[in-house]
């Protein structure tokens, strides 16, 4: 058995895809999942399994839309795919800086050149974006808030869904899948 980060699209923010976490833990031990914590409100958790990530995503994406009639993504990560996103951010100096400014972009994919080519020529403010293994960094310099690099202009440019987490969210789960 090993632990797993699963992250759900969004879940809990915008007034979109309400899942109390409560709910969340109840339906990754139904569908058999081991030690079932969550992480926050946005639909971050950790489990313990030996089935494979894709199947947990498969698994748990069917049991939502069947449970609770949400239709969201599954994005579930090992520990050695959490590690290699974190040591291969290219900016760093935000990481220690101002890490709630720097996003992790979980992708159902890689991303190719030019679809971060493309993104690239969207971005009208501050923001930097690289690719990652099976991710984007985005350093939003200026804040989220107010940035217009949002989850669908950025989809759009690359052709991929995702999933964001803050800096201090993907170390923290990195941690616990340790």
């Amino acid at each position: 058995m090993r632990r797993l980060a699963v992250l759900l699209r969004a879940v809990n923010v915008g007034g979109t895809g309400k899942l109390p976490m409560a709910d969340l833990r109840a339906a990754l031990a139904d569908l058999g999942y081991d030690a079932p914590a969550t992480l926050g409100a946005a639909g971050s958790a950790v489990i313990a399994t030996a089935a494979r990530p894709a199947a947990v995503e498969t698994a748990l994406e069917a049991d939502l839309k069947a449970r609770f009639a949400l239709t969201t993504d599954a994005f579930v990560r090992t520990h050695a795919e959490l590690a290699a996103i974190l040591a291969t951010n290219p900016f760093a100096a935000m990481a220690e800086d101002k890490p709630s400014g720097l996003l992790v972009l979980f992708l159902k994919g890689e991303p190719t050149a030019a679809g971060v080519a493309a993104l690239r020529a969207k971005i009208v403010g501050p923001e930097q974006v690289a690719a990652g293994p099976g991710c984007l960094y985005i350093a939003y310099g200026a804040g989220l808030g107010t940035s217009k690099l949002t989850g669908q202009v950025i989809e759009r440019a690359i052709g991929l869904r995702g999933t964001g987490r803050n800096w201090n969210t993907v170390g923290k789960l990195a941690e616990l899948t340790r």
